[in-house]
């Protein structure tokens, strides 16, 4: 059985942890973020979208490029923040290093009491994709940047993937990057390891189960699955999340990255515009993820999975009609659907 891993267009996405009562949200785990995207043209202005986090203790937040006014807002808010490097400024970063450190100086050190952790440089880079051929050079230039302004040890440079990067992912233990892949994705994760900086993996059980509703059932991807789901050895497994993780885990470890952690920089679930995209479903699998991921994989157990879920807001402006709707709160800033957490 070939279970088909598919991915989404680079989307906004940050995170969060748990529970709402009377749709108020009480996110209690530190490893879990929302991304906060700006691709629509009603939602709240910044200062308003740092409180609603700050009011859901929402610790952690992903944005895909250095919009001035949202690091305004962030400032003195001691949100954990990911900030994207977007995909069209790589050629000039990777090709002139004063590029770099103006983009660090620009976004980085001109927000001192912003609490950066991670910077994204790019989002879900491929070939043949022109960007391909200067995604490690920014890094680089970056990271090389963030290093010599004493920020190295605070600020991690890597870049997100989006499942596709995959060639062969069932068994979890079989899994590999494509073998066409090789000369990109080993340069860049042998960087990654030199600078003890994590992978960073886009994945999305939703779009694993509509691609191979013939192989995946829903609670699989919902991780409702009463029992083992598939066996791999000595690992069973309940869920798709897990799954593709340890895959990703497997991929790694054949390209020489086996000391690397994977950081889940976006996974969600949407409520309408789809097969299978339904508030309650949305809501399932939110919650469900949340909980599952304090305690690792089946590969890696017992360490919680950074993990950021797309999205804060349903963004209109986004296309086709399934990108709009993958919000935790519409942009009237009320909760699309209750996320109530219970212990273990």
């Amino acid at each position: 059985m070939a279970v088909a891993l598919y991915s989404r267009d680079p989307m906004v996405a940050a995170m969060l942890l748990f529970g709402l009562l009377l749709a108020t949200f009480h996110i209690t785990g530190a490893n879990t973020g929302v991304c906060y995207g700006l691709l629509g043209d009603n939602l709240p202005p910044p200062h308003e979208v740092i409180d609603l986090y700050k009011r859901n203790n929402i610790q952690k937040m992903r944005i895909y490029a250095p919009a001035p006014e949202v690091l305004q807002a962030l400032r003195g808010s001691n949100i954990e923040l990911m900030v994207g490097v977007a995909n069209e400024d790589l050629h000039s970063i990777a090709t002139d290093m004063a590029k770099a450190y103006s983009w660090v100086q620009n976004n980085i050190r001109s927000y001192a009491n912003v609490n950066f952790r991670y910077i994204a440089v790019g989002n879900e880079i491929n070939p043949p994709a022109w960007e391909a051929n200067y995604l490690l050079g920014a890094m680089k230039n970056i990271h090389q940047a963030i290093s010599e302004s004493g920020l190295g040890n605070q600020i991690k440079v890597s870049t997100p993937f989006s499942a596709a990067v995959l060639g062969e992912s069932y068994p979890p233990s079989k899994g590999s990057f494509r073998p066409d892949f090789g000369s990109f994705i080993n340069p860049i994760i042998s960087f990654l390891a030199d600078t003890g900086a994590p992978f960073f993996l886009n994945m999305y059980p939703y779009f694993s189960y509509i691609g191979n509703t013939q192989y995946i059932s829903l609670e699989y991807a919902l991780f409702t699955s009463p029992g083992i789901v598939v066996r791999d050895g000595q690992f069973g497994y309940q869920n798709i999340f897990d799954a593709i993780l340890d895959a990703g885990y497997s991929a790694l470890e054949k390209a020489g990255g086996g000391s690397l952690e994977i950081v889940v920089t976006e996974t969600g679930w949407p409520t309408a515009g789809g097969t299978a995209t339904t508030i309650e479903n949305a809501r399932t699998y939110n919650t469900n993820l949340l909980r599952h991921v304090k305690g690792g994989t089946p590969k890696r157990p017992g360490k919680p999975i950074q993990t950021y879920i797309f999205a804060m807001f349903n963004e209109n402006n986004k296309n086709p009609e399934l990108e709009k709707h993958w919000g935790l709160f519409y942009p009237n800033k009320q909760s699309v659907y209750q996320i109530e957490f219970s212990p273990n």
